[in-house]
């Protein structure tokens, strides 16, 4: 059994932990919880670090618990929010959770008959039999106002800075939360829950609650909160969240989000959303220093994480695509791309809409450079880059006498048109 905590820190993944807990884990194998929230039909990368948590965990020997908080999910976690969020109903929920099991199961052993097999929970089994008058006579006699008031979750938001305040569902978060640590400690042996460090005041009211109700003792692991060097949030880009699905980001925009990371995030990245030894990281981050313009550790990085999530197909695929922009390709690299990958790769690139019947027949090079899509200013610019050989239609240079036609399309309706290295656009057809 490997030291799980030792794990964590050479990681820069341990923020705080409960005393004891170091040799709590390393008597036997023990069961450990996260909790995800389900709101979504897809996790993204920002729920990357306590995924990892779980699988390292798997990997040091002990049994990781997935918590799909569906009960929670219906009321909300005030910590690091400064406003309520929406509700969901069941059925939502349910879809989401199996949504969040699949891509969990690129992370975790929840199929083999290893003792340590990981297991998926919903706290609404438990949570939707209990009534108000059940919880707040069994339970929630146990914690006192001042002791929750105290959470630096129920203070940020009703304090002096705080417009909208807090409403009573979600200052009882946390007892529904700590109850959830209860159940899993009474039903499954689970005497561990992990987290970022903002849930520290929830893990802990767990914890209380195990050790007045369960008459056992609860650990708390907590990671930091992943941030980037420039003080960006981390896991966001232009378009908002990178999602683990790849309907909601594609593989190529994936995998391009680590590549762009700069050099001080790869070296912390690497480390933290991969399962590289240390003296593999090492070694790599040498190979880095010596050659930083050779992005070495934001390749590898990219590889490693594209691969975790989207597995090696998808992987060649954005790394195909990436060449497309920046080195040699030909047409028929162009039209293996799906659509979406496609768009992804000519984001921004400006675009014309010319008619289907426009090409039936073979659309002229002067039209389609000029005179229908003033990709070009006038018809004299059109054939004059034509004669200086400077223009190609799906990256093949083309002569004045080339005519576009339906065997051109990329994806049934796209014909990209190029003027030099880097002057792309767009002809779509519609």
């Amino acid at each position: 059994m490997k030291n799980f905590i030792e794990e964590l820190q050479w990681r820069g993944m341990l923020h705080d932990t409960m005393p004891g807990t170091e040799e709590h884990l390393l008597e036997q194998m023990r069961s450990a919880y996260v909790g995800f929230d389900p709101t979504a039909d897809s996790l993204h990368i920002g729920n990357l670090v306590p995924i990892m948590l779980l699988a390292h965990y798997q990997r040091c020997g002990h049994k990781p618990i997935a918590l799909v908080g569906g009960a929670t999910g219906m009321i909300g976690d005030p910590s690091g929010k400064s406003a309520e969020r929406n509700l969901l109903d069941e059925k939502t929920l349910r879809h989401n959770q199996e949504c969040v099991k699949a891509q969990l199961g690129h992370f975790l052993d929840f199929t083999s008959d290893a003792e340590n097999a990981a297991i998926l929970v919903n706290n609404y089994d438990w949570m939707k039999d209990i009534s108000f008058l059940e919880f707040i006579r069994d339970v929630g006699k146990h914690i006192t106002v001042n002791y929750m008031m105290a959470k630096d979750s129920v203070k940020n938001r009703i304090g002096a800075a705080s417009k909208e305040g807090m409403s009573f569902t979600e200052f009882t978060y946390q007892m529904v939360q700590g109850y959830d640590f209860l159940h899993l400690f009474r039903e499954n042996a689970t005497t561990l829950q992990m987290g970022g460090s903002d849930q520290w005041g929830n893990i802990t009211t767990g914890t209380e609650l195990i050790r007045r109700i369960g008459g056992g003792k609860g650990y708390a692991i907590t990671c930091p909160l992943i941030t980037k060097s420039d003080g960006s949030k981390f896991g966001k880009s232009e378009g908002g969240n990178v999602w683990l699905d790849a309907k909601r980001t594609s593989p190529y925009k994936f995998y391009q989000y680590w590549l762009n990371t700069s050099d001080e995030d790869a070296k912390k990245y690497i480390k933290i959303f991969t399962f590289l030894t240390k003296e593999t990281i090492d070694t790599l981050v040498e190979e880095h220093n010596t050659a930083p313009h050779s992005r070495i550790l934001q390749k590898r990085l990219g590889e490693e994480v594209t691969i975790l999530v989207h597995g090696k197909e998808a992987y060649e695929k954005a790394i195909k695509a990436s060449s497309i922009l920046f080195g040699k390709s030909t047409s028929a690299d162009l039209k293996s791309l799906d659509e979406q990958t496609f768009l992804d790769v000519f984001d921004g690139v400006p675009q014309a809409t010319i008619a289907p019947e426009d090409i039936a027949e073979g659309l002229d090079m002067i039209g389609a450079l000029a005179a229908k899509t003033n990709f070009l200013k006038s018809n004299g610019d059109a054939k004059r880059a034509l004669k200086e050989n400077a223009i190609a239609v799906n990256k093949e240079k083309v002569k004045d006498s080339f005519t576009i036609t339906t065997n051109d399309l990329i994806a049934d309706k796209y014909v990209l048109l190029q003027r030099g290295k880097k002057n792309y656009f767009l002809l779509k057809v519609q």
